[in-house]
């Protein structure tokens, strides 16, 4: 039995989908423990392209159990619309294979008009699609999960309290349009008819699981340096993107979490606001950003793109307990002769290893670079670490040796199979070793 959390070391978009989807080979259930529809894992099969904002990547393997836990904020017809696109597609045939928490909270459309409208009062690179409101109303008690959209009357006396003050707060302070009850309670009844056969004790059902000896990935979304707590706050998601929140995200105790896989590109990228030590606001950034088709896979934005930055992954590797590291997109450098990488920020004549919380400080920071020569070739064909380029070998271990810890699991390309996998995270021995380290 292994339980496998797997988190972005970066700003998000690390490309976690393809790591979770070609770890599913081996896990039994995959449950989705934080965020919302503002995340989109990408995964390319057999040429084809598959975009997740809330069902869990292992949807493509007809045989594993997929949970969104109750740490998600639910968009039910967000979900509504990618469970029948992945069915259009072949995929997904027995219902049972879904489970959605009754525990998890809904998104309202009032959550996606009050978030757009702030946006443009207070910009901080939201997607928009209500996630942080609908994460305020949990943490305020007034929020309505899905437990309570299964019982009309309560979903309807709920759905009236919440609209008493959330339209006074939308005409009177945001200058927008109240809603009527009808208009949300006839469409979200409408919704609860088409989810409800997914919804399940999920908690019960992932430590059934668990007590059986089953294999279980836990799927996070967005990236470290997002996280409400250890992200670069206010720039950050509404929820705790960090590998802890596996356990309160999903319903089990931290004492069956057996280890945790961070993924990084092998170079930085960053939506919306806030800092970015690495930027490369010049032709180079522009060549990774088309190279690595770096926009938006939820809103289509252009990612800011700079070099690997080793001081927010070791900050990562710290603020989630990281064992191993995944590497991806590693054959967009195959181009550059030669690539930087980020080992400290200068700052009034000395230089910081770590993420500082002070934002005028990070902001103010010059990256410290070390400059390594590039490989200059085509790697897509790599499956064994000996495969790949001298170059491309001493640059992945030159980042071992500055964070701290193992890459043992490489992409070199965007389909399933373009993966160098040094170590599988569910073999006994691997996890008796890693316990040791």
């Amino acid at each position: 039995m292994a339980n496998i959390v797997i988190v972005g070391a970066q700003w998000g978009d690390e490309g976690k989908g393809k790591i979770v989807d070609l770890l599913t080979q081996y896990a039994d259930v995959v449950v989705r423990f934080q965020g919302g529809n503002n995340a989109g894992h990408t995964i390319v099969l057999r040429g084809e392209k598959f975009v997740f904002h809330l069902i869990p990547s292992g949807i493509l393997y007809g045989n594993k159990k997929c949970i969104i836990g109750n740490g998600v904020v639910l968009d039910p017809a967000v979900l509504i619309e990618e469970i029948t696109e992945v069915k259009k597609r072949g995929y997904f045939k027995d219902d049972s294979q879904l489970m959605i928490s009754e525990d998890a909270h809904l998104i309202l459309p009032y959550h996606r008009r009050i978030d757009i409208a702030r946006e443009k009062i207070f910009k901080i690179g939201t997607t928009g699609r209500g996630i942080g409101p609908a994460y305020e109303d949990k943490v305020a008690r007034s929020g309505i999960r899905v437990v309570d959209l299964l019982d009309e009357k309560i979903f309807r006396r709920k759905l009236e309290e919440n609209l008493a003050h959330k339209n006074l707060y939308l005409v009177q302070v945001l200058k927008e349009r109240s809603f009527e009850v009808s208009e949300i309670l006839d469409e979200y009844l409408d919704l609860k008819r088409q989810l409800e056969k997914y919804v399940r004790d999920t908690s019960l059902v992932v430590y059934e699981e668990i007590q059986k000896g089953n294999h279980v990935l836990f799927e996070g979304a967005q990236g470290a340096l997002l996280d409400v707590d250890h992200g670069t706050y206010p720039y950050v998601t509404a929820s705790n993107t960090v590998a802890g929140n596996a356990c309160a995200g999903s319903g089990i105790g931290p004492t069956m979490i057996d280890s945790v896989i961070g993924v990084a590109k092998a170079y930085t990228t960053r939506v919306g606001e806030g800092p970015f030590p690495t930027e490369l606001r010049d032709q180079v950034g522009d060549k990774i950003r088309e190279r690595g088709g770096e926009y938006g896979s939820t809103t289509g934005r252009p990612r800011r793109c700079g070099w690997f930055d080793a001081v927010i992954v070791k900050h990562s590797i710290r603020v989630n307990g990281i064992r191993d590291m995944a590497m991806t997109k590693m054959d967009v450098l195959n181009d550059f002769e030669k690539i930087k990488i980020c080992v400290g920020y200068r700052f009034n004549g000395r230089v910081l290893h770590h993420v500082p919380s002070n934002l005028e400080t990070l902001n103010r920071s010059e990256p410290v670079y070390e400059e390594v020569n590039g490989w200059g070739t085509e790697i897509k064909g790599a499956r064994n670490f000996s495969d790949l380029p001298q170059n491309a070998q001493r640059y992945v271990q030159r980042i071992e040796k500055l964070i701290g810890t193992k890459i043992t699991m490489i992409s070199v390309g965007s389909e399933r199979n373009e993966t160098v996998a040094v170590r599988n995270p569910f073999l006994k021995r691997f996890l008796k070793k890693s316990r040791n380290l």
